[in-house]
């Protein structure tokens, strides 16, 4: 399939001049939280900071940007403030990292200025503006006017129209940093020229959200393995996939908490013969740990395969963390969405309004 390498259209980091210029970062620190505000999982803040290292080497003023959910937009909670993602930056990043009470505001405005080369400040949570998921032309010139460059380094938010996403760059000179370069980088290789035998992996629900995925992924795969509640409803929903010849799920029980042993078995032997690997989604209840070994058993599977890998989902990097497996995978993405756009061929808003 032809398929032109975003990367060769846009700019990174690495082609501007930093030293003493505003850098404001478009990150991704929506990490799980729990009731008390506690950061369960750090491996997003952790992927970016190549990018913030870099900036700080090269003698950047750095403010970071992210949201951090609610859904509902435009109201200030509490509980979703950045305060323990400053905090968490700040022990891994071995600085201290001040957060801004407000993404906008003449206080903000303040803090930015005050900024000394290669120091780092984090803007408050920006879904607390309605301008934000509204992709507003006000708010995005607003932060816009926070600075003089801006990275794109939130592979994960690039399928949103977000003002953070594609309303600064008309602004300000524009690129991605090194973890959306990296991301894309890898991606490509399973768009373009991959290793054979390719095995796709899809699990999870919601077959409306990955029938574009399983479709376009089927036309270079070898085999794409999916789950049996996407099976289900793909029979529910009378979704025909294209090439069902390499589709392949469990026969039966298609709503059991875990993959039976024979399909496992099934799925198992095409891992173990594959170059490259592709999986997004866990299997069943996997967060039980009654029903996790269907999905265990594919993880250990890629990982013996010694195929090029590429794993990308929450839920899927949430099970391979709490495994102590993320490491022994080639590429985790940071995008689930967005992954699955990606490798569905979609363009994403985010990467086209950098080209």
């Amino acid at each position: 399939m032809s398929r032109p390498l975003y990367i060769y259209q846009m700019k990174t980091i690495k082609d501007f001049d930093l030293a003493n210029k505003k850098v404001l970062v478009r990150c991704d620190f929506n990490v799980p939280i729990d009731d008390a505000g506690n950061i369960l999982d750090d491996f997003r803040i952790k992927k970016t900071l190549p990018t913030i290292q870099y900036l700080m080497q090269h003698k950047a003023k750095v403010v970071l940007m992210s949201h951090l959910d609610p859904e509902e937009t435009g109201f200030v909670e509490p509980q979703f403030n950045l305060g323990e993602v400053a905090k968490r930056l700040s022990e891994l990043l071995n600085v201290t990292v001040v957060k801004t009470d407000d993404c906008l505001g003449e206080k903000t405005q303040q803090m930015v200025g005050a900024l000394k080369s290669g120091q780092v400040l984090l803007l408050e949570n920006l879904r607390f503006h309605m301008g934000e998921k509204q992709n507003t032309d006000v708010f995005a010139k607003n932060l816009a006017g926070l600075a003089q460059i801006y990275i794109n380094d939130a592979f994960s938010v690039c399928h949103r129209a977000h003002a953070s996403v594609v309303g600064i760059p008309k602004y300000l000179p524009s690129g991605v940093g090194l973890l959306v370069e990296e991301e894309i980088k890898k991606l490509d290789k399973i768009l373009k020229n991959p290793k054979h035998p390719l095995i796709a992996i899809v699990g999870g629900d919601k077959v409306g959200t990955k029938v574009a995925f399983i479709n376009n992924i089927s036309r270079l795969a070898d085999f794409v393995l999916i789950g049996g509640l996407l099976k289900k409803e793909s029979i529910a929903e009378h979704i025909s996939f294209e090439n069902p010849d390499k589709i392949i799920g469990p026969e039966d029980n298609l709503d059991a908490p875990d993959i039976d042993q024979k399909t496992v078995d099934l799925f198992v032997e095409k891992i173990l013969a594959a170059e490259t690997v592709v999986w997004n989604g866990p299997f069943g209840k996997f967060e039980d740990e009654k029903y996790k070994e269907g999905t265990l058993a594919i993880s250990k599977a890629i990982i013996e395969s010694k195929a090029f890998s590429v794993v990308g989902g929450g839920q899927t990097v949430e099970f391979l963390n709490k495994e102590g497996m993320i490491d022994k995978f080639s590429h985790v993405s940071t995008g689930g969405g967005a992954m699955l756009d990606y490798l569905s061929g979609e363009k994403l808003p985010g990467l086209e309004v950098l080209k």
